[in-house]
């Protein structure tokens, strides 16, 4: 079983919903946490997963982290070793999110209020970058985040960017097609 199937195995999605939604947790659909902000179907969310390529001992930056259902996937992937910075800019999505972390056992992920600047550079640089909601544009500010020979998964428009940094300046991008996210606020 990869460690992406473990986590998806120990990580129940029914934990990090509001209670008028856990009965349909089970659905592979999008499912409303409130605040104009949903939980990703989980089929997306695998797929992110498995192009993001997170590694035991990583250093992940989860951004619009919500009920922090991903951000326990990644700490769960990372390991004790690893740790996951998870950054929402709805402030009862932070706490939800933290609270549902606590409760699932999470010890290697933390929350934090999004503020001016986009991401969280005060704990840069990342091994891997997750992002799920939809930017407009790529923002090249979390690319500057990420360390040489990292990964960032992003929405943009209706695709979704797995970028790998090859160098301090430059990175390659392969595109996945045919997504719908609600924005990147």
């Amino acid at each position: 079983m990869s460690r992406i199937e473990e986590a998806f195995t120990r990580v129940k999605r029914r934990d990090f919903l509001p209670r008028s939604v856990q009965a349909v947790a089970g659905l592979d659909i999008p499912l409303s946490i409130g605040h104009g902000q949903t939980n990703s179907q989980p089929t997306t969310v695998r797929m992110m997963l498995e192009w993001l390529d997170p590694q035991p001992g990583d250093k992940v930056l989860d951004v619009g982290s919500g009920s922090g259902w991903t951000s326990a996937l990644l700490a769960h992937i990372v390991g004790a070793k690893g740790r996951v910075y998870a950054v929402e800019l709805v402030p009862q999505l932070v706490t939800f999110g933290r609270k549902n972390a606590d409760k699932a056992g999470i010890k290697n992920a933390e929350f934090f209020q999004a503020g001016d600047v986009f991401g969280l550079p005060d704990h840069a640089p990342y091994d891997r970058i997750l992002v799920s909601a939809s930017a407009r544009e790529l923002p090249h500010r979390l690319i500057d985040q990420l360390k040489v020979g990292g990964k960032l998964v992003i929405p943009v428009r209706e695709d979704v960017l797995e970028i790998t940094k090859t160098a301090k300046e430059s990175y390659e991008t392969k595109t996945h097609p045919g997504f719908m996210f609600v924005p990147l606020v």
